[in-house]
């Protein structure tokens, strides 16, 4: 049974949440403020943390962030803020997914069970994974600057592990396994989030611009994620 920790102040939007996710077969825990939601991510353990940012005690945001320090659990803001701007900053704090109140509760559900469907898939790929890692990280005798680490889910950088959000993750395994390959931001909207879910063309550019900070040494002038102009986003290998 998949877990998910609602963290919503409203008790009424709480409650129906957790009611619903239950009768969808989950286990639900729900916390009212940011403490209880921080003390619950840790020992709970959920596959999904649903998360408003209007909290009582501390901002929404700020906890996304603290989280995702320790943790890269899949994240879903759950907010009555609609602008584009929120949108983009939940994404760079973290999150993974963005849904706007009111909502349909099948369209929680779907987007819900995207995230859990592509978290698990890694984890449980094991021996895939580690086959990836293998590609991805030697070539020959030579080590590839930028590897991934499947089973722990870390992005190693020269050596150095960085960690990465749930979508950044994705995109990067994407990039890794098909180097060369030019990717539209469809394509990676519908890699990183099915077409249950919504996400835009500026949130992808907004990962893009993350993953370069953490893997190139110029960031302006990029060696390996490079833009294909008009269409999308494509990688390079190569070596330092």
């Amino acid at each position: 049974m998949y877990k998910i920790l609602v963290i919503e102040d409203d008790v009424i939007m709480g409650d129906m949440l957790c009611m619903y996710l239950t009768e969808e077969g989950y286990e639900v825990k729900q916390a009212v403020n940011g403490q209880d939601g921080l003390r619950l991510a840790d020992y709970f353990q959920p596959d999904v943390i649903l998360l408003d940012l209007m909290l009582p005690d501390r901002d929404g945001m700020d906890l996304c962030v603290d989280i995702r320090k320790d943790s890269d659990v899949p994240i879903m803001i759950v907010s009555m803020k609609t602008e584009v701007s929120e949108r983009v900053q939940a994404l760079k704090a973290g999150a993974d997914d963005y849904l706007c109140k009111p909502f349909s509760l099948h369209e929680l559900t779907a987007r819900v069970f995207a995230l859990i469907r592509r978290a698990r898939a890694r984890m449980s790929n094991n021996g895939a994974g580690g086959e990836a890692e293998e590609k991805d990280g030697t070539e020959g005798n030579q080590v590839k600057p930028i590897q991934l680490d499947i089973d722990r889910r870390l992005l190693i950088v020269r050596g150095r592990q960085v960690e990465t959000t749930f979508s950044e993750f994705e995109i990067m395994r994407l990039f890794l396994e098909h180097p060369g390959k030019v990717y539209t931001r469809e394509d990676l909207i519908n890699a990183i989030r099915g077409f249950d879910s919504f996400v835009t063309d500026r949130a992808i550019d907004v990962h893009i611009v993350n993953l370069r900070k953490k893997v190139e040494q110029n960031p302006r002038s990029p060696r390996y994620i490079k833009t294909v102009w008009g269409v999308g986003y494509k990688y390079i290998n190569g070596s330092d």
